[in-house]
């Protein structure tokens, strides 16, 4: 393929993100996040993030999928809008490069350093460690970022 064709590829049609494409995207990177989490560790699936709204003890996963998947679809228009701000929405690699790095943000953020101290407040049974640094959920949080950002410029318009 020419230089011309690869840069062409790398590109997109130039797109305007609507809050409910990053609705839609966020969904899709949390039902990844959500099937690595249930073959690897649903435990906090179960407990933790329900727990982070009363909705458990006792476990439950329908809770907890509800849960996540309500962050993921937030957490999803707050990165389109942040994209699509910063007009990297029509570049493939500089859009994977974000969602990467969104994920890793959450995870820091939300699921390293507000997750324990809320589940602390709350009086959960699932509280982990302040930060809750934990590989497996950066991850999970790197899935997320990568497939809300794969999916996103499919949706973005809608």
């Amino acid at each position: 393929m020419s230089e011309t064709g690869t840069a062409a590829a790398a590109e997109l049609v130039d797109t305007d993100v609507s809050w409910l494409g990053g609705v839609v995207a966020g969904l899709a990177g949390g039902t990844a996040m959500a099937a690595l989490m249930v073959v690897m560790n649903p435990a906090p699936l179960e407990v933790a993030i329900p727990s982070l709204y009363g909705l458990a003890p006792p476990a439950s996963g329908a809770a907890g999928v509800f849960v996540h998947l309500s962050h993921g679809a937030v957490l999803g228009v707050l990165f389109a809008g942040s994209v699509d701000a910063a007009d990297i929405v029509d570049s493939r690699p500089k859009l994977l490069g974000a969602g990467l790095a969104w994920g890793v943000l959450v995870w820091v953020v939300l699921a390293a350093l507000v997750m324990p101290v809320w589940l602390s407040a709350v009086g959960s049974p699932a509280q982990p460690p302040l930060p809750n640094f934990a590989l497996p959920s950066l991850l999970w949080h790197a899935v997320y970022g990568l497939v809300l950002a794969a999916v996103l410029p499919a949706v973005a318009e809608l």
